[in-house]
């Protein structure tokens, strides 16, 4: 009998015959010659190791980014978990590794492994990938190639794992669509467990029909995007031409998934504490999901409408139970806009109180100017910890806020800003963007004035001049499955031009100037997240030479290259009568056939489109949580409406934790 194809790392390709030893006597001796080794050692606390012949469905999660950025990843979290409550199912986690390690690991033909058991990645049935950007795409070819796993969807057999994309940039899959067996588009909560059942009945019954067999079952659920079904043709002008499926039983349409009733997924109930220095250091909790505030650039609320509270007592379990597991001493209340949950007031509060003695500190991420308040702000201090306020106007002016539907007014700032200051407070951070849609310089510019208004306004409450104000701005991306997503993006040389104007601007008045803090980034990246934002299946050719001549870490200053980016794109795409220019800087017209127009967000295209006429016409819309239905298509999408407060009902105080608790109060160990 002829002997199974072995791969280059030593294991059998085949399931039930790969070898699937732990490679850590191998990767040991290689760690101390490496930088932060111990991203890679696992064992972190809550982390879950079962048994792999225990097994009849084997998943490698994968966020394709550094340990450090990726473990505090929620999304992989949750799913990590609720696959591993399954009692036949193992979940393990893989992140990209850093050159070095490459290299080694190249050397000595030892493969991608994940840090729970370290095991091959190539030995699991589905390697799922969570993309918060694109710029990860390069990390996930060079964790294909380390794993042994094809590059290319087409030339993999029924023994390889399915490569499966989830997260934000899911959907638009298309420039990665080559690489990909599949991509999810939504939440994943249940996403995973019906692609785990799928699996499951697949292997039961022999396998039959193959891998082919296999992706039809998940395709033709509608709710799984399956690239390879799906015929893409091009018109002489290089726009899309249509895009249709080839085979039957796959449908037209692919349409996301949305998990309504967040109570009842209280994920993750132990949320892993990582080993190394990660971006987070806190627990994390979201509140809820989704945006209806309607900013224009804003892809994140626009494709996770509708609006889904979590209830204040379900809120309250998660943090006593997660400080409970983790030892963590700060809480993150996550959301889009976290100040807009409808009992906001309420949960902070009563987060307060409950743990007010001891070192449990809470934190919200940046929220509105408009939705803050000087007693929200008061309870999240409340233990001391009283760090700078983070808020996004997001424009300088108010005609491109308008355009951006982004309706914050200077004075609503310097009165919010004012009360922070006269209370204790002693530094601002404000967000905004450059290059948004029909900016000028003077757009631009007035963040100067934005910003001198913030300090002077500091001085005259706080009668100290120890104020300061640090704006960060960094370069719009259109998006798609926004009202942007016909845009045309602006080149980086006017990008830098504008910020090189605006720091200028600030220090005219070197009063107050030297109190004012300037962050921005390069416009350069911004370009290439543009391209593979909105690019389609021939971005893939590009992607895939960057990383053969050496592209990895592109969210990374110290290895991101424009030029490479540029030089591969040049060569792949002029012989197909496109460039770069072509998918970033040219506006598209009403009718264009977009490359994700058959990924279903639940917005309807019409009403995107009126949208984007409004922002040329700087016309804003108003939330459509608290006004009449703007029609933009999601709840009926979803046969739901949007799920908001308030309830009226209050956190309870939780019964005295154990002795030794990291939130045990004192008061209560007496």
């Amino acid at each position: 009998m002829k002997s199974p194809p072995v791969s280059r790392f030593g294991a059998d390709l085949y399931p039930g015959r790969v070898r699937v030893e732990s490679v850590f006597d191998r990767l040991e001796p290689l760690l101390p010659r490496v930088s932060k080794p111990v991203q890679y050692v696992g064992g972190e606390l809550n982390a879950t190791a079962k048994a792999w012949d225990d097994a009849a469905i084997r998943w490698c999660l994968m966020y394709p980014d550094a340990y450090e950025v990726g473990l505090p990843n929620q999304g992989v979290q949750i799913l990590y978990e609720i696959l591993n409550e399954q009692p036949d199912v193992l979940a393990e986690r893989t992140y990209a590794v850093w050159p070095d390690l490459e290299e080694l690991m190249r050397e000595h033909d030892i493969p991608q492994f994940t840090v729970d058991s370290h095991r091959p990645v190539g030995a699991f049935d589905v390697l799922g990938l969570s993309f918060a950007t694109e710029l990860g795409y390069t990390n996930m070819l060079g964790a294909l190639d380390l794993a042994g796993i094809p590059l290319h969807a087409v030339d993999r057999t029924d023994d390889h794992p399915i490569v499966l994309a989830g997260g934000h940039a899911a959907f638009n899959p298309e420039p990665i669509a080559d690489f990909l067996d599949a991509a999810v588009l939504g939440d994943g909560e249940e996403a995973v467990l019906e692609i785990t059942e799928a699996i499951r009945r697949w292997k039961a019954e022999g396998r039959p029909g193959g891998r082919e067999e296999l992706l039809l079952r998940l395709a033709e659920s509608g709710g799984v995007y399956v690239p390879r079904f799906y015929d893409v043709t091009y018109g002489p002008d290089g726009t899309i031409s249509e895009v249709v499926p080839n085979r039957d039983r796959v449908p037209y349409r692919v349409f996301k998934r949305t998990t309504m009733e967040l109570d009842d997924w209280p994920y993750p109930k132990k949320p892993l504490v990582p080993l190394a220095e990660s971006v987070h250091e806190r627990m994390s909790v979201e509140i809820f999901r989704g945006c209806t505030r309607g900013c224009r650039f804003c892809q994140a609320g626009m494709i996770t409408r509708p609006v889904r509270e979590r209830s204040i007592e379900g809120i309250g379990e998660m943090v006593q139970r997660g400080l409970e597991a983790t030892g963590f001493e700060e809480v993150g209340l996550l959301s889009l806009s976290s100040a807009d949950h409808s009992e906001i007031a309420e949960i902070t509060k009563g987060l307060a109180d409950r743990y007010e003695g001891t070192n449990t500190g809470l934190s919200l991420p940046s929220t509105r100017v408009d939705a803050f308040n000087i007693d929200l702000a008061n309870e999240l201090s409340r233990n001391g910890r009283r760090s700078g306020l983070t808020f996004a106007p997001e424009g300088g002016s108010e005609r491109i806020r308008r355009v951006i539907n982004k309706m914050v007014s200077e004075e609503d700032l310097i009165r919010t800003v004012s009360a922070a200051f006269a209370n204790g407070w002693r530094q601002v951070k404000l967000y905004f963007m450059c290059g948004l849609p029909t900016e000028t310089d003077e757009d631009v510019l007035q963040i100067a004035e934005m910003a001198k208004q913030v300090i002077r306004a500091g001085r005259e409450v706080s009668g100290r001049k120890d104020i300061r104000c640090t704006i960060s701005i960094g370069g719009f991306v259109p998006k798609p499955h926004t009202p942007f997503q016909w845009a045309s993006q602006c080149d980086p040389d006017t990008i830098d031009e504008r910020l090189r104007k605006l720091r200028q601007e600030i220090n005219t008045d070197r009063s107050l100037g030297r109190n004012i803090g300037m962050r921005y980034h390069d416009g350069k990246p911004t370009m290439v997240e543009g391209l593979l934002s909105r690019g389609d299946r021939r971005i893939g050719r590009v992607i895939e030479r960057v990383w053969r001549e050496g592209g990895r870490f592109d969210g990374w200053n110290e290895y991101f290259s424009f030029e490479r980016w540029m030089s591969c794109a040049a060569a792949e795409l002029e012989p197909l009568g496109v460039d770069v220019h072509w998918f970033t800087t040219r506006e598209r017209g009403e009718a264009e056939v977009l490359p994700w127009d058959h990924l279903d967000s639940g917005l309807d295209k019409e009403w995107l489109w009126a949208d984007w006429q409004d922002a040329l016409d700087a016309r804003e819309q108003d939330d459509c949580r608290w006004t009449p239905c703007f029609d933009c298509g999601v709840c009926p999408t979803m046969g739901t409406d949007i799920e908001v407060g308030p309830t009226g009902r209050k956190l309870l105080p939780i019964s005295p934790v154990g002795q030794g608790s990291p939130v045990s109060n004192p008061a209560f160990n007496g």
